[in-house]
């Protein structure tokens, strides 16, 4: 990989203002395709859910998916744009293997949603208004897999294989205006748009928008201008980014790469970036063609797409509550302060700590143990919370027991690590590893007994009004049963039998 020399940030910014433009294509959860009956079901044979219509064969006739229409609708809705009375497709032109119909079937000048915006939420409270050019609807590639190259890219392969399961399935292009005005924060307001825009199409049900599996990725579009100026620069399209973190990280680098190349003379060029997970760089793909280049027409064998007026207003009607206002009503029930509620949302632990308090679990228990003792798990792992072989209920019966005094904190987590182990549900692992807090009056008064024996010296200290050394009594007893005791009770039961008041 070529190593390119970059202006620091803080350089860069002090002479260019950045500009962005975001394209984000959402894979939809449909059960079909977006032009033809087959299974969008996920890791099945290479080339097993084909047909002559995704596969492009000659007169194949394909007909619209209307939970894909629907799908887009609802996103529109929730973006705050106006919604086509009529629209249809085109096909945009370009050759690539994975395209089997040389085209492929989208909206061009005529998209289904227009002119909207998204308010996004920055770390600090902050409230950024991005813009909405458009959302459309497309279908999705073929998937390449080139072999026998260091990098797993076409470069350097001696052959490519080619599956087209993935070849027309539904997809949402939603596409940003010029996003001006973020200044440094660039590449903090880009990420904080894409976990928006992904918490929003989670919650309308229209895509679980997991990125790591790429049923959600944006493209980072990046200029720079010199401060004070309104012209743009030339932009560099980062392709196909797929995290959160990566989308932040892109954006920085190119800021800093562009800067570097506009100070030492040199000129940007136009073209498609890769995004390297491994350092965060970019590097070269192909020149971007301009949109005439694709040659655009109207798809000859589509009718256009007319949405009712009633039935737009019928989904408006039926749209969830969106997820800025949901945090906003979850904060106040839940008396947690903005820095706490990011935390729980960059955690991904919102709808589990809503889940668990769903199944009866107080507030304050669901997100304690979530943010707490899994949090640590998922983070020691590497998996994200929802992903952890743990439910709501389960974690919910937990903080029950810890409530009704049959476990203590020390003992709940260990009763968390049998779960997450694949002991058995709570009360299974409880009873497995015998972890209930020793609550038999005469048990914990012979450990108190046995305690005050074996530290006399302790014990007379206590009786000359010192009650803090109680504490060292309390851990021999605990000590004792294993961490199963009341400690609280063990104290009483201390002072009691010493003679002093607490």
């Amino acid at each position: 990989m070529t190593v390119i020399d970059l202006e620091s940030y803080e350089d860069a910014l002090a002479t260019y203002d950045p500009v962005m433009g975001l394209e984000v294509h959402v894979e939809l959860g449909t059960k079909t395709k977006m032009f033809c009956g087959c299974s969008t079901e996920l890791k099945q044979d290479a080339n097993s859910q084909t047909c002559p219509v995704c596969l492009g064969l000659p007169g194949a006739l394909p007909v619209v998916n209307e939970i894909g229409v629907e799908s887009a609708i609802k996103i529109g809705l929730a973006l705050n744009c106006e919604i086509a009375e009529w629209c249809r497709f085109a096909r945009k032109n370009y050759f690539y293997p994975d395209m089997p119909k040389n085209f492929q079937t989208s909206q061009y000048d005529e998209p289904i949603a227009y002119d909207g915006y998204l308010d996004v939420q920055l770390e600090d409270g902050e409230i950024f208004r991005v813009q909405i050019e458009r959302a459309h609807m497309e279908e999705d590639t073929g998937k390449s897999t080139h072999v026998g190259g260091a990098t797993g890219r076409i470069h350097g392969a001696s052959h490519s294989l080619l599956d087209y399961n993935r070849a027309g399935i539904p997809l949402i292009e939603i596409v940003t205006k010029p996003i001006e005005g973020a200044g440094a924060r660039a590449p903090e307001v880009a990420k904080a748009y894409v976990a928006e825009l992904r918490e929003l199409i989670k919650a309308l049900g229209v895509s679980e928008a997991r990125m790591e599996m790429g049923q959600m990725r944006c493209d980072v579009n990046l200029s720079l201008r010199p401060n004070g100026t309104e012209k743009f620069g030339t932009r560099s399209e980062t392709k196909n980014v797929n995290s959160l973190r990566s989308v932040e990280r892109a954006a920085r680098f190119e800021v800093q790469r562009h800067a570097a190349v506009l100070n030492s003379g040199g000129t940007i060029v136009q073209e498609t970036r890769h995004f390297h997970e491994e350092d965060g760089s970019t590097t070269a793909g192909r020149i971007k063609d301009n949109a005439e280049d694709y040659r655009y027409f109207p798809e000859p064998d589509l009718v256009p797409v007319a949405p009712s007026r009633a039935w737009v207003e019928e989904l408006r009607k039926g749209l969830p509550e969106l997820p800025r206002l949901r945090r906003k009503r979850l904060k106040e029930e839940w008396g947690v302060n903005d820095h706490d509620m990011q935390s729980i949302l960059n955690a991904g632990a919102v709808d589990l700590i809503v889940a668990t308090t769903d199944v009866g679990a107080p507030s304050d228990q669901a997100r304690k143990w979530w943010m707490g003792e899994l949090a640590r798990n998922a983070n020691e792992t590497g998996r994200s919370l929802d992903e952890l072989p743990v439910t709501p209920v389960q974690v919910a019966r937990v903080a029950e027991l810890v409530a009704s005094g049959d476990l203590n904190d020390k003992l709940a987590r260990q009763v968390l690590e049998g779960v997450l182990a694949g002991e058995g549900d709570p009360d299974t692992v409880v009873e497995k590893r015998g972890l209930k807090v020793v609550s038999d009056e005469g048990a914990l008064g012979t450990a108190v007994d046995e305690a005050i024996a074996g530290n006399a010296a302790i014990a007379d200290k206590i009786r000359g009004g010192k009650v803090a050394a109680a504490g060292a009594l309390v851990g021999a007893v605990m000590k004792a049963t294993r961490g199963q005791a009341d400690a609280a009770r063990v104290r009483e039961l201390i002072l009691e039998k010493l003679g002093v008041e607490g």
